[in-house]
């Protein structure tokens, strides 16, 4: 009996060790490095205005219909932008729900932009991401829309492109991927343009 309350009070004992090195020590530590090295990064990557106010995050897309703001690419994720139900529309290629509202996408587009019926228009601009929550659109995505803004804010188009170009960011580690606009980052600094 001795023997058993012994390998018992062994477990208790490596128990508790294991579980204060698990599940304190080891998290505080990483929280510390990264709030060290990493503080942006680790606390959500967030855009704050000039007043201090939480606008958003960098790596979140969110909802802009309005005529003088760019809008950011279809998202399928809830009732759109819905961080809690992250995730593509899981159609397929064949499906017909998919090519319906991909076409209303695309007639849409085409109407609030002016764009002719012959001009290509870039996938992200009619198509939802896998996440439903990109922050970013392409290059030739910005520009189809700068007539609109440029429009509705009484700004010049090169004064729209000039914004664009202050938001985009490089390609990844300089050679992956496409160079690609932050929506929100782009109308803040279209809102500071009063």
């Amino acid at each position: 009996m001795k023997e058993f309350f012994s390998h018992i009070r062994g477990a208790v004992v490596s128990t508790l060790v294991l579980a204060i090195v698990c599940c304190g020590l080891y998290p505080l530590i990483v929280f510390g490095i990264s709030q060290l090295l990493f503080r942006d990064q680790a606390n959500g990557s967030l855009i704050t205005s000039a007043d201090g106010n939480v606008r958003g995050s960098k790596l979140l897309g969110q909802a802009f219909s309005d005529p003088k703001y760019f809008h950011p690419r279809p998202s399928a994720a809830g009732n759109g932008y819905d961080a809690t139900s992250s995730g593509g529309s899981n159609l397929g290629p064949t499906s017909q729900k998919l090519d319906n509202a991909i076409k209303e996408r695309i007639a849409a587009y085409r109407g609030e932009n002016g764009v002719s019926g012959t001009e290509p228009l870039p996938a992200d601009a009619v198509t939802a991401s896998g996440s439903g929550l990109d922050p970013e659109i392409s290059l030739r995505n910005a520009e189809l829309q700068v007539r609109r803004v440029g429009k509705a804010r009484a700004l010049s188009e090169d004064k729209v492109r000039e914004l664009i170009q202050q938001n985009t960011d490089g390609r990844d580690l300089g050679v992956f991927g496409d160079p690609g606009v932050n929506v929100l980052q782009l109308n803040l600094a279209l809102d500071q343009q009063r």
